[in-house]
């Protein structure tokens, strides 16, 4: 048995190298000892979009991220219709008091809110509200579709 310690943040080459490795034998681990599908959402199926009406990706997945939120409400929280509306939408996870700012040293995507979706299949499972700061990532709000809570998003989204 050889255990070596290997730098996760900044990454160091090591970690980078056996990336992969690790994360099969945490999948393996996760679908054997907790009982997680396979299917269970991966890195790839999971964007990062900016809270812009000006961003394409953003403004083409508006409305099925505002359909799944009405559902996530009046499933999870017992909401009316009216209280879950696209407006209620827009105001309570689109409107941002945060302005989107690309660092020199940043991360790639920059720094502001985001709408972290998680996909399957073609269409958004759940939604993780995200501000992307230079010391720090907080969570705002997630929803998910209750046809989909057997995956356990929320931890799989905290544990991201």
């Amino acid at each position: 048995l050889k255990v070596r310690l290997v730098r996760s943040s900044p990454p160091s080459s090591q970690f980078k190298a056996t990336f992969q490795e690790s994360y099969q034998v945490y999948k393996r681990y996760q679908m054997v000892i907790h009982k997680d599908p396979p299917d269970k959402p991966t890195i790839n199926q999971v964007r990062l979009v900016p809270v812009s009406f000006e961003d394409p990706q953003f403004k083409s997945s508006f409305n099925q991220s505002a359909t799944l939120f009405a559902k996530y409400q009046m499933a999870i929280h017992k909401d009316t219709p009216s209280d879950c509306g696209e407006n209620e939408f827009t105001r309570f996870l689109c409107d941002s008091p945060l302005e989107a700012e690309n660092a020199p040293n940043g991360p790639e995507c920059g720094y502001g809110s985001f709408h972290q979706q998680y996909w399957l299949d073609g269409k958004i499972i759940a939604v993780g509200v995200i501000d992307i700061l230079p010391y720090c990532v907080s969570s705002v709000y997630l929803y998910y579709d209750p046809d989909y809570s057997f995956l356990s998003l929320g931890v799989y989204s905290a544990l991201r």
